[in-house]
């Protein structure tokens, strides 16, 4: 069998604490169960990512692993009658990168039950310029839409609004139709968030300390990405009957809110999951995007990357010094 250039990650050496991540040539041969073989072509990287390559949040949870919880690639092998070889195909979440061998890798081999193909209308680098981030907020705006909340009734917020989550919704929600506000701790980014759409830049310090359980009714709807403290404050001056999708944990994994805005305006939290998301509702999103996520807009927000600078970009986005999307060149 044949070996491909990878990341590795490993538990870090007896007597010391947290994983490794390296170069490494796999061997194929340790490739795990799937039906499916991928030249993998393209992966990017995520918030999740960055935790899994620097250590800093236990996510891996099988050793080794290859991180990198997105790739796009073309079929190589296939035993399974949904996917032949030379089928585009597009993979996010599933445990991909944190359970399964995941996209840090030249190649792959995973269920083919995990994949989808590749959107008509998207290149495997614009599929990844998307990624889990972009796949997320879109289930978002599905949710808010599902839901029955519509731009009619009044702002939509968007926290973390120059990341990878941020940066899609404000230009999914502009494009259906919103005002969109959009909250950010960079205000040298308020160039690039009007530019993708936002009507309003709001400083992230606005929403990030403890506030009160109900405020001024400011927005109908909301994406967030933040959590803790600066969730609470976004559903406590949400309006009456307004939605909030909530989908990350980027300030923190608590909700120090209270049942106020739920009580007194029917304001509804919807908790969006791209990771175990059904086949079914991943195809709808995706062909959602291929048709309505302006490509330009796309190609502002994304960086490209060769796959030697993986590293690097997985500290740079922890430390919130990476802007919207980045695409790795996997080679």
């Amino acid at each position: 069998m044949s070996t491909f250039r990878a990341i590795r990650i490993d538990k870090a050496p007896e007597g010391q604490k947290g994983t490794i991540a390296s170069w490494c040539d796999f061997d194929e041969a340790d490739l795990m169960d799937g039906d499916v073989t991928v030249r993998v072509t393209h992966s990017t990287v995520n918030y999740k990512d960055g935790l899994a390559i620097t250590g800093k949040s236990p996510v891996v949870r099988r050793f080794p692993m290859i991180p990198g919880i997105d790739f796009a690639g073309v079929v190589e092998h296939s035993q399974s009658g949904e996917f032949k070889a030379g089928d585009s195909v597009v993979l996010t979440g599933w445990g991909v990168g944190e359970t399964h061998l995941g996209g840090y890798a030249q190649k792959a081999q995973v269920p083919a039950s995990m994949l989808v193909p590749l959107p008509d209308g998207l290149s495997a680098a614009q599929a990844m310029a998307v990624g889990t981030a972009g796949f997320t907020a879109m289930l978002c705006v599905l949710a808010l839409e599902d839901h029955g909340v519509t731009p009619g009734a009044g702002p939509a917020i968007v926290t973390g609004a120059a990341g990878g989550v941020g940066s899609v919704a404000v230009a999914l929600l502009k494009a259906a139709g919103w005002r969109v506000v959009a909250s950010t701790g960079r205000a040298s980014e308020a160039d690039y968030l009007r530019d993708l759409g936002a009507d309003e830049i709001l400083d992230r310090a606005e929403l990030s300390e403890p506030g009160r359980p109900l405020g001024k009714e400011r927005w109908a709807a909301g994406v967030d990405a933040v959590g803790s403290h600066t969730l609470a404050n976004v559903l406590a001056q949400t309006s009456y009957r307004g939605a909030v999708a909530a989908c990350g944990l980027a300030q923190g994994m608590d909700l120090p809110a209270s049942v106020a805005p739920f009580i007194l305006r029917g304001v509804s939290l919807l908790g969006v999951d791209s990771v175990m998301c059904p086949k079914p509702e991943r195809i709808a999103a995706w062909d959602r995007l291929a048709q309505d996520l302006d490509l330009d807009k796309l190609a502002a927000m994304t960086t490209h990357i060769p796959f030697d600078n993986v590293m690097d970009v997985a500290s740079d986005i922890l430390a919130g010094k990476v802007r919207g999307r980045v695409v790795v060149d996997i080679g």
